[in-house]
């Protein structure tokens, strides 16, 4: 290119052979005018190249420009960039939608306006101030948002300095902390949720083992009611007699002693008023056993509340052997060994629903044997008792035993389980800080290890 100037130059500026000078300094001056050509050929191809690079740096820096741009307006955190003295600078979209104003308007005002009132400007002015070096993280300050409400909001402070080290101002970011508030709330409404959804399961599972029950409990409570009505009708002929022979009494006088003599043993009044306390005991019985049948319904049936108390291990795995042995088959034999007065401290009917609950599923595990059995062990051991439950069923597979306790899991047919009751029964176990383990005994058969803490002295 600059060649080619150079000779459109020469050629429009070519002398006339007329005007010719062939002096020697007419040479020079041609070669001097062509040099200044090619050397501002030169600097115009270098200032063509600069302004090329300037374009694609400007074009980058617009780029990098509305990158920011962008990421400063898809921010939910409200950004302030204020000067040495406080006074705003810059701000996002956030602050601007939380104070109701422009970043026009923000711009030049102090940051300390934006707190709710004096008090909360003074503990921010003294706060940044005194940690304008270090940075402010994580203090709650109120805010006063743009319909005029007081909000919270955690803010953090972080200097601004130059490449010499020198405090140009700070940044300021913040972050309402309301949403996180209500976050929490709804957080901690579905934990009481899940808590009143685990106790109707709970209740749930214990109505399931009632219905289950239900013969057991009728044939248990049939007997006492039968002999104390047998008993009361015996009563009733027995007074009947007693009437006549005291209406007979009444009406006679020494001279018919005789004849009062014979009809006492014709009617066997001695008999009867030898069997009346007899009588009467089995009344009382009857009706203690019945009372007591009925109140442990209604301790198991209720929703319990945990109250410690001191429980009796031999009462409760009486009770339950009692209401589940009824209802099961008449070949399943369970054999009892514990020691006397085996106690702790929890809750008699949470317990019960957990011996209950072992001692059922033993039955269903064994009901495929020719004889079904089960034993139940105790003993004492430094700091706790154990209760041990080993059946003669087929035992536990290995890839179920790590989820005997998950919720909703069973190994028994559809509608016959509603894999609910070993971890309703793990749970009741852990709130009396015990343990609930399973595995498959050595001689054959599933075996259930209940741990409890000994009572409290």
């Amino acid at each position: 290119m600059p060649t080619t100037n150079t000779a459109r130059i020469m050629s429009t500026t070519a002398p006339r052979a007329d005007l010719v000078d062939d002096s020697p300094l007419s040479g020079a001056g041609e070669q001097a005018w062509i040099e200044v050509i090619q050397k501002m050929d030169e600097v115009y191809n270098d200032l063509l190249q600069y302004e090329v690079a300037l374009e694609e740096k400007n074009a980058a820096l617009e780029e990098s420009h509305q990158f920011i741009e962008s990421v400063l307006a898809s921010m939910s955190d409200i950004l302030i960039v204020c000067d040495r003295y406080g006074s705003i600078e810059e701000v996002n979209h956030s602050l601007c939608h939380f104070a109701g104003k422009t970043a026009e308007e923000l711009a030049k005002t102090p940051v300390f306006s934006l707190f709710a009132d004096a008090g909360e400007q003074a503990k921010a002015r003294e706060l940044f101030a005194r940690y304008a070096r270090e940075g402010v993280h994580d203090c709650e300050f109120f805010l006063r948002a743009g319909d005029g409400s007081t909000v919270p909001v955690s803010m953090n402070c972080t200097p601004r300095v130059s490449q010499t080290g020198k405090l140009m101002g700070i940044v300021v970011t913040g972050r309402p902390v309301g949403e996180l508030r209500k976050a929490y709330s709804a957080l901690r409404q579905a934990h009481e949720d899940l808590k009143r959804t685990q106790s109707q399961l709970l209740h749930a599972e214990k109505m399931v083992s009632l219905g289950r029950l239900v013969a057991g409990v009728a044939h248990e409570l049939n007997n006492p009611i039968s002999f104390v009505l047998g008993n009361v009708l015996s009563l009733k002929r027995y007074a009947t007699r007693l009437e006549s022979y005291l209406g007979a009494v009444h009406a006679s006088d020494a001279a018919d002693d005789a004849a009062l003599q014979a009809l006492r043993r014709e009617l066997r009044i001695d008999r009867i008023l030898g069997d009346m306390p007899h009588l009467i005991d089995g009344m009382i019985e009857g009706a203690e056993r019945t009372r007591d049948i009925v109140d442990a319904l209604k301790r198991f049936s209720a929703a319990d509340k945990m109250t410690p108390e001191r429980v009796s291990l031999n009462e409760v795995v009486e009770r339950s052997l009692r209401w589940v042995v009824q209802s099961a088959s008449s070949k399943f034999a369970v054999d009892v060994d514990l020691p006397a007065n085996l106690t702790c401290t929890g809750s008699s009917g949470q317990l019960q629903q957990v011996v209950m609950n072992l001692i059922q599923n033993a039955c269903d595990a064994s009901a495929s044997q020719p004889e079904p059995r089960l034993k139940i062990s105790g003993e004492r051991q430094p700091g706790q008792v154990l209760l041990t439950f080993v059946d003669n069923g087929p035992g536990i597979a290995a890839e179920h035993l790590g989820r005997l306790f998950e919720p909703f899991f069973t190994t028994k047919p559809v509608g016959q389980g509603t894999g609910l009751g070993l971890s309703i029964s793990y749970g009741i176990v852990e709130r009396h800080r015990g343990r609930l383990s399973a595995a498959n005994a050595p001689g054959g058969g599933a075996e259930f290890i209940l741990a409890l803490p000994l009572e409290s002295s």
